[in-house]
């Protein structure tokens, strides 16, 4: 018996070192997805760097309880994926978004991101920002324009004195 308890304690301790290097995470309802859905869902994940898993809730809860994240305790009902990335932190919800519209089965339960606690809709709302090069590539054209405005101004003064 004290085995088991070992073991659960080390893969509580595994699930807390997993939370605690992720910059963000999802709970995921998978209930429904066929094996070749999940296979797609992890392919998908795997490609932008995200670890999904599925553990037991209760080691779960515990593991997120000890790290001080004691809201999460009413989305571990029922069958929960958790889905973190170390990178990119739109990363999980943008995956599970689009897979969630496409396959119809999977449903965002809530998430975390930057320390803060996601609700389904705020999860819905990172999916949508772009990645961090994208940002990046809108911040520089912003401060392109103004430039390229005056130069073009400059030009047809330019062009209209000759």
């Amino acid at each position: 018996m004290s085995t088991l308890k070992d073991l659960k304690i080390k893969k509580v301790a595994e699930i807390k070192e997993k939370l605690q290097n992720a910059k963000s995470f999802i709970l995921v309802n998978y209930q429904g997805l066929t094996v070749a859905e999940d296979t797609e869902l992890r392919n998908e994940f795997r490609k932008l760097g995200v670890s999904y898993h599925v553990y037991k809730n209760r080691l779960l809860k515990i593991a997120l309880n000890d790290l001080g994240y004691t809201q999460y305790d009413e989305a571990l009902n029922g069958p929960t994926a958790i889905a973190m990335a170390s990178e990119d932190i739109a990363a999980p919800a943008r995956v599970a978004a689009k897979k969630g519209r496409e396959l119809k089965k999977l449903a965002i339960k809530c998430g975390l991101a930057d320390g803060n606690f996601l609700n389904e809709e705020e999860c819905k709302v990172l999916a949508t920002l772009p990645s961090r090069e994208g940002l990046i590539s809108q911040i520089l054209g912003l401060l392109q324009a103004p430039i390229a405005s005056f130069a073009r101004v400059l030009d047809a003064i330019a062009e209209k004195q000759a």
